[in-house]
């Protein structure tokens, strides 16, 4: 499986992390993508802008992409809320013509009926954890944190209101992904969110439900071959290794080999 796409290919990151040098997003996957024949940028925005802020970074590393590889377009990968900032450079900043596909894995297009109820909580104790959370990537490297616009963003109304005034551009090609915890259990990490979230909308990442993140082409609701399941730091290879040791033909055994497979289709649909 050979993932030399024609274009390259921008990678997108979540909200709270950054592209770091030596501490990658994406685990082993920009790698192991590159070993495969990929050509691997990322995005460089901040961890906790607004959408709106994000994607004129993203804008800037689009086109020094464009600029050092003389390509006529990219294929952009995001995950979590890096593809809204994705599908706002290209509907609202007009970049359409430039990327040549977007491909969603866990972004909340439709927004999150948790955060919907979290943001019902008196709102001055809520601005307080998200200044206070703005202190910190500020620290950590952010040009311009908001974290309290970025949480709005993923309120159910915000959503809606966004996909209104960000429709698909016809000439790029859209695609979205799914994942699920089995069980609170599955990951750490994500455990007191996933049962929040379970309580609330049931099934989830660990952050978000399966109707949260659906959207044109869907490719369904991944969860692994194993008992743990795909939790949302699992899908950017956070713990850097297999998710199960069994070997299914139908189902992911390495969050890695899930990438290839989406490299792989870009390049036979002529991206």
């Amino acid at each position: 499986m050979t993932a030399d796409t024609k274009y390259p290919i921008l990678m997108v990151h979540g909200m709270g992390f950054r592209d770091y040098k030596n501490l990658c997003y994406w685990g082993r996957i920009p790698k192991i993508l590159e070993q495969n024949g990929a050509k691997i940028y990322f995005g460089r925005q901040d961890s906790n802008g607004s959408v709106e802020s994000n994607a004129r970074q993203l804008e800037a590393s689009l086109k020094a992409v464009l600029s050092e590889t003389g390509a006529e377009k990219v294929n952009i990968i995001a995950h979590s809320k890096g593809g809204l900032e994705a599908r706002y450079l290209i509907s609202t900043m007009g970049h359409g013509e430039k990327i040549a596909s977007l491909t969603t894995l866990s972004t909340p297009h439709n927004g999150s009926l948790t955060v919907d109820k979290l943001l019902a909580l008196p709102a001055p104790a809520v601005k307080l954890c998200c200044k206070a959370a703005d202190l910190w990537f500020r620290l950590l490297g952010d040009r311009s944190p908001d974290t309290y616009n970025a949480v709005n963003t993923f309120k159910t109304s915000t959503a809606d209101k966004f996909n209104r005034e960000n429709p698909d551009d016809p000439r790029v090609y859209y695609q979205s992904y799914g994942f699920v915890m089995n069980k609170m259990t599955s990951d750490m990490t994500m455990c007191i969110p996933w049962l929040v979230v379970h309580s609330i909308e049931g099934e989830n990442d660990g952050l978000l439900a399966p109707r949260a993140v659906k959207w044109t082409n869907f490719k369904g609701i991944y969860s692994g071959s194993g008992k743990r399941g795909i939790s949302h730091c699992d899908e950017v290879d956070m713990r850097r290794k297999r998710l199960s040791v069994r070997s299914e033909n139908a189902a992911v055994n390495d969050i890695t080999e899930l990438y290839l497979h989406i490299a792989a289709e870009l390049k036979n649909m002529g991206f």
